[in-house]
């Protein structure tokens, strides 16, 4: 055979074999291989790594079961990168597409430590709170025996200090610029809404003050009584003696 056909021949056989091995598809990953790799990566720490692969779960539609741990999984990785505003929406997500899962109770829980952690300082938005009480009190309504309930008794007893910090924090700018109508409404509305909250001897005191600096002696006067009774030992006692 002339060496011409015979190099023909080799570069068709090539070619055939080149498009046999394009041809062939790749393997495919499984649903169950795509979440032991999101739990393998979710335990060392590398939680973007362990989203990505859940997400994957999520998007093959292989198995509804797999595909709602998948979802609950997801929402704990956020939370553990400290994600927290990602965490809640996946936590609400969950909630809402599974209601009666018996984890639901899990991811209300986790849904108001997420709203918890978000809070920051009390001049900055203050609705991470209002969430985070709202989610938790729902907690306790719904699951008061729960392994969870007293830390969510604790963090929500600490969100209503951070409430009455935040009403004194604004009664008493109100009272600075000499709005003292309206320091008067807000501190004593903050009275009424959180009897027994740590910090209650400062609104009283700001209480007092307001009242006073508008005029209202008597009214000022007996809340500095009432500021000496309930806190006998609050600093602001020895303040509150030179007013």
């Amino acid at each position: 055979m002339p060496l011409r056909a015979l190099l023909y021949l080799g570069m068709l056989s090539i070619l055939s074999l080149l498009g046999a091995c394009a041809s062939t598809p790749a393997p495919v990953q499984s649903a169950e291989s795509y979440f032991k790799e999101g739990e393998a990566a979710y335990a060392s720490r590398n939680y973007e790594e362990a989203i990505a692969l859940w997400k994957k779960v999520k998007e093959s539609y292989s198995s509804r079961e797999l595909t709602t741990r998948a979802e609950l999984k997801i929402a704990d990785a956020h939370f553990e990168n400290k994600a927290y505003i990602e965490a809640a929406a996946a936590y609400e997500d969950f909630r809402k597409l599974h209601p009666a899962h018996e984890q639901a109770a899990y991811a209300l829980y986790r849904l108001g430590l997420s709203h918890y952690f978000q809070i920051s300082g009390i001049d900055t938005d203050q609705t991470p709170v209002k969430n985070a009480v709202v989610t938790l009190e729902g907690f306790l309504g719904l699951h008061p025996d729960s392994a969870h309930a007293e830390e969510v008794r604790q963090k929500l007893a600490d969100c209503r200090v951070k409430q009455l910090e935040y009403e004194n924090y604004v009664g008493n700018f109100y009272l600075r610029t000499g709005k003292y109508p309206s320091a008067i409404k807000r501190l004593s509305e903050a009275l009424e809404r959180f009897p027994g909250t740590p910090k209650l001897d400062q609104t009283l005191f700001y209480l007092a003050k307001a009242y006073l600096k508008s005029g209202e002696t008597v009214q000022g006067r007996e809340i500095l009584k009432r500021l000496a009774t309930e806190f006998p030992d609050s600093p602001l006692n020895a303040e509150a003696a030179k007013l």
